[in-house]
């Protein structure tokens, strides 16, 4: 989907203004405020999201509820999160949903994200073909699966797009100390559905998230070889989404206020519920995370950063 580039301030030096928090409050459509019928009706905001969140078909269902509830169109650009984010950096969209903390994090340090969320959750599981060159059926440890298929030189299709995924297997790989790749390695530099169709038309191992892999199981022959902790497999093959808000302080043209809206109805009982139920097959692809009796309050910030008080 093409992308128009909207106008931005320039941010002079690596500091930028932190946003201001909250959310404007919702008419009725008589212009009082009130819960009686869509609050905004003739705008728009413009979402960029990982592949996953896209190919499984989750966004069609919670976009149109929200669509349906407050007038306001939801335009989706999906993209691996690196590009999701850099066009969030570049002022070209208003709310940003992707699965890498790490890169969540520089963003919001850089000064571009404010207001980040936890959204939900599933986990990565490694995929194959039943025959299994490298043996790594049932591997309780991740890293020992992907040491195998280096040894084994097993084929293994990478994502090769800086998205969520792929930042979870360079980190897998750097665990199990390979830092040599071969021929047998192959990066694609495609989404996850893609991937998906060539590991399966040709043979060995990718990486993939478990929604993705589910709404796609019976299109394809490949089964799940090494399991997520969603099934008691490795905590490292977690996969948590986050949803962040583009500052308006950097980029004042960014439909700041819709964006809130939108945070704030995905992470609601309604939205979180929506996001419980959906399904494919009777599988649950995701599973909500922003309603806990103990919120985790580190979720607004960088993993690394820390509270100082004075003495």
């Amino acid at each position: 989907m093409a992308i128009q580039r909207r106008r931005f301030l320039a941010v002079a030096g690596s500091g930028v203004a932190a946003g201001f928090a909250g959310c404007a409050a919702v008419s009725d459509g008589n212009g009082d405020e009130g819960d009686g019928g869509p609050a905004i009706s003739g705008e728009s905001i413009t979402l960029t999201t990982t592949t996953s969140t896209y190919d499984t078909g989750l966004l069609d269902e919670v976009n149109l509820s929200f669509e349906e509830r407050y007038g306001v169109g939801v335009e989706t650009v999906s993209e691996g999160t690196g590009a999701a984010l850099e066009h969030a950096r570049n002022g070209d969209s208003d709310v940003v949903m992707v699965h890498a903390r790490s890169l969540e994090d520089e963003f919001i340090e850089d000064g571009y994200g404010v207001n980040r969320r936890d959204l939900m959750f599933n986990d990565f599981v490694v995929v194959g073909e039943s025959d299994d060159p490298a043996g790594i059926s049932g591997a309780e440890e991740i890293t020992e699966a992907f040491e195998e298929i280096a040894a084994t030189e097993s084929t293994f299709l990478s994502r090769g797009d800086e998205s969520g995924t792929h930042t979870k297997e360079l980190e897998i790989w750097d665990a199990a100390g390979v830092d040599e790749f071969g021929e047998w390695y192959q990066e694609r530099g495609q989404g996850m559905g893609e991937v998906l169709s060539q590991t399966n038309q040709g043979g060995g191992y990718t990486l993939a998230d478990r929604g993705t892999y589910l709404s796609m199981q019976s299109d394809i022959d490949l089964e799940i070889l090494v399991e997520g902790p969603i099934e008691g497999g490795p905590e490292l093959l977690a996969n948590p989404y986050g949803i962040v808000a583009v500052n308006p302080a950097v980029h004042e043209n960014v439909e700041y206020d819709l964006a809130m809206a939108y945070i704030g109805y995905l992470t609601s009982v309604e939205g979180q519920k929506i996001i419980a139920e959906y399904a494919v097959d009777g599988e649950q692809l995701f599973f909500p995370e922003a309603l806990a009796e103990e919120p985790n309050f580190q979720q607004y910030v960088p993993e690394d950063w820390e509270r100082t008080t004075d003495d």
